[in-house]
Order: C-alpha cells, then structure tokens, then sequence
C-alpha cells in the first residue's frame, strides 16, 4: 500500500515522498484494519516531520507513517469485537497518511449521524483534547467567562464549541480578519486579533476589567495571558502551535502575584495512563455532538491524494488553514450524507 514514511527527519515538507509498503497486520486481538478516506493535518503532524516534537527524542523515531487523525471504514475486525467490517468509524493513531491503518479497538469511534468522512477525520485527536482541557482540568462553569487563543485553529474550534455548550461566554484570539468570522460562526461572543500590540487590554476591557476565569493556550502565550486573567484564575497549557516547537519560558513570580493556577493536559498521557478519564471524555463528547452543540469545522481548500499532503501541511505552517485541513486518501463508495 501507499503511505507517506518518515525514514529521516525533513527540512522541508517539499521532501516528504509517497512510498509502497506492507500492508499492516493486526496482531492483537484488540487490534482493527481500517480502509482510510479521509485524514486531517494537525500541528503535531509538522514538528514530527521535522522532529522537532518533545515525543521525537524517544517515542517517534523513524521510521515511522506520518499523521495521527483519520476517518474510514473497518477492512478487517476479529470475531470478538464490537465492529465488524464496513463499519463507518473515525479515529487517531500514528500512521494516518496512509492507505490502511491498524488501530485499537477502543480508539476508534461511529461517525455521527449526519456527518461525512471528511467530517470526523478531524476529530479523534483534536476535540478530546478540547473537551479534557476545559471540563477535566479546567472545571469551566456556566456564567464564566474564558479566553480561547488561536480560536478559529483545529483546538480552538471544538474549544469554542464546548465552551459555549456549558455556557461560558468565549473570548477568541485569532490572527487574521478570515479567521475572525470564522471563530464568530463557531459561537465566539468576542473576538480578538492578537497581531495587534497590546491585544491583552482589549482582552480586559471586554471584561470589564475583571479579567477572564479561564485561558485555553494552545500557541504559547501564558506570559501575555495573565495579563488579563483573573486573580486565581486558571490557564490550561495545550500546546506551543505558536512557537515552532519552542517552549515558553515565564517568571514564576507572576503566576504568584495573580494566585494563578496553570494546568496542563496531555490527552494522550492521559488516555495511556487514566483510561476510565478517556471514557468520560468521549461520553462527554459524544453527548454534545449528538445535541447538536459540535459540529465539524472543514477548511475550504480541497486537497486530494496523500501527494497533497505536503501542500496542505505547508497551508497549515504558514497559518492560512481554519478549522482542520482534511485530505481525500482513498475514495469511499458512498454518497455524503446531508446535515
């Protein structure tokens, strides 16, 4: 089969090629092969390319299949499982650039109702990371008021989403007049454009000087961010989108003059190491989809082929993506349903 294979770190996404391997086997009786036909581009997916991701120095090494996100349908399931083949389902695990993939029972998941392949592929390693943030760690009430950076990004997005779900008013920081409206689609109260020097007093000034409850960072701004956080009030770290890779470095005595509580989460750490947190994550999820309250946000460009998948990694870099970026693998042989 066809797969886009990591063998040595690139310098460029241009140096990505197509390469025929082994079809994968599943050797486990947990273990699912899976037809993909969709695939969605995250940020993790570039710094592993380049590796410059915290997991290339131990976990990912080449050679490995690029891409984590996907939507398919089962090639193959053991008699045992609780899918059989033809079944419509959607996921992450590493090697989604791929043909085929083979994928734990348990990580894969129906694609809702009304929703497409290309739907789902950008939600099985963005929207939990989303939703274990603000109601695992974060704790996020109705009636409070929280800050999502990068708000019209993969993350920021279904943080948007869920946020409003549980009746929070959102303030969104985005990087560009497209993403603005795209962030207010989404349910954003208001929008901020953070290329703006001092975004953080606009930030304030929406809130009538209270500051915000709660930030959401997945770009790496906690520094700027308790600028206009609340006294002892909560800042989820998610990510570093913002910093190529670079990891932030901020003066502890702010986080104690503000009572700050910053939080990480690290959804992967935690599906490996708390399973029944997993669980509720997606139950959770799964509760807001099916009310209508998530729905998926697909970046316009059409990318088609994994030979296309180096051009929209490369949109995805130069911040010209919303939502997620989603590339055709294989062709499916059904119609899209209608929402």
């Amino acid at each position: 089969m066809k797969a886009i294979v990591i063998s040595r770190f690139v310098d460029s996404y241009s140096d990505l090629t197509i390469t025929d391997i082994p079809e994968p086997i599943p050797k486990k009786r947990s273990e699912i092969l899976v037809n993909v036909h969709f695939a969605a581009i995250n940020f993790v997916d570039l710094l592993y390319a380049r590796g410059t991701h915290q997991n290339n120095t131990a976990l990912v090494r080449p050679p490995f299949t690029l891409g984590l996100e996907f939507a398919g349908t089962v090639a193959y399931a053991p008699p045992c499982s609780i899918w059989k083949s033809g079944d419509r389902v959607f996921g992450a695990g590493l090697g989604a650039f791929a043909e085929k993939i083979v994928a734990k029972e348990g990580s894969l998941h129906a694609i809702p109702a009304g929703w497409d392949f290309e739907d789902a592929a950008g939600l099985g390693a963005t929207a939990p990371v989303s939703y274990g943030a603000l109601v695992e760690r974060g704790r996020l009430k109705a009636g409070e008021t929280v800050l999502v950076h990068a708000g019209a990004g993969g993350l920021g997005v279904m943080a948007v989403q869920i946020a409003k779900a549980l009746g929070a008013r959102v303030v969104v920081t985005v990087g560009s007049g497209e993403k603005t409206g795209v962030a207010r689609r989404t349910g954003a109260d208001v929008v901020v454009d953070y290329s703006v020097d001092g975004w953080e007093k606009i930030v304030v000034g929406a809130t009538k000087g209270e500051g915000v409850d709660v930030v959401f960072d997945s770009v790496g701004l906690v520094g700027k961010s308790l600028r206009c956080l609340k006294h002892g009030g909560r800042v989820l770290v998610v990510g570093f989108a913002g910093s190529e890779g670079g990891i932030e470095k901020v003066a502890m005595n702010r986080i104690l003059l503000k009572q700050a509580q910053v939080i990480g989460y690290r959804y992967g750490e935690t599906d490996r190491m708390d399973p029944e947190e997993t669980k509720r994550v997606w139950s959770g999820l799964k509760q807001l989809i099916a009310q209508g309250f998530v729905k998926p946000v697909v970046f316009e460009e059409t990318y088609s082929g994994l030979e296309d998948v180096p051009r929209a990694m490369r949109d995805l870099a130069d911040r010209k993506v919303w939502g997620k970026a989603v590339v055709r693998i294989s062709p499916s042989q059904e119609p899209k349903p209608k929402l």
